[in-house]
């Protein structure tokens, strides 16, 4: 009855799924390593990760930004990460479903940026000085799961509501996301 996916075994399911497909399609798959360096050609393109002896070359890499020197200036002058946007998330808990569901065990809302006074949604492409118009970029989102799901206790609700951030003042910007979920148990 869910349209989620979700691991009855809890989280540690997704590494372990992602494990197994890397090496099922050739991927290198490193967890609790240190990344003592990301490996760069002459022109200062990514080629691989070295941890300790070990370097481990590829066309692509998957992490968090800050192994890729987020927040630090670049020795060579390069910025390897750049902030292109925030996002704004709030986890709640609910001891009831979501007014208006039908009591359904799980929920996806999509409120869409026009209805609630919010800009068109354009982003700057990265590297090329090109603007994107995204009609969905600014919409706000809601994610509802339940006990069914064993995500939390019986009669406990999990929501999430999220959007991109455009503003100072964040939270403001979910308010008609949070207004939706009803009386909210904790925040």
């Amino acid at each position: 009855k869910s349209p989620y996916i979700y691991p009855l075994y809890g989280l540690g399911e997704l590494p372990q799924a992602f494990a197994r497909l890397s090496a099922i399609y050739g991927g290198t798959y490193m967890l609790d390593k240190p990344i003592d360096e990301i490996v760069t050609d002459a022109d200062g393109k990514f080629v691989g990760v070295r941890s300790g002896n070990e370097t481990v070359k590829a066309k692509q890499v998957v992490g968090d930004p800050s192994y890729f020197g987020a927040g630090k200036s670049a020795e060579s002058g390069k910025v390897r990460v750049v902030e292109e946007g925030k996002v704004i998330r709030a986890i709640c808990f609910l001891k009831h479903p979501i007014p208006g569901t039908d009591d359904a065990d799980s929920a996806q809302i999509i409120i869409p940026q026009n209805q609630v006074g919010r800009r068109n949604g354009t982003s700057r492409l990265p590297n090329s000085g090109h603007t994107l118009t995204n009609p969905g970029y600014a919409d706000i989102y809601i994610a509802m799961v339940s006990s069914t799901h064993n995500v939390c206790a019986k009669d406990v609700y999990v929501a999430i509501v999220s959007t991109i951030v455009e503003t100072d003042r964040p939270e403001q910007e979910i308010q008609p996301g949070l207004q939706l979920l009803g009386p909210i148990y904790d925040k």
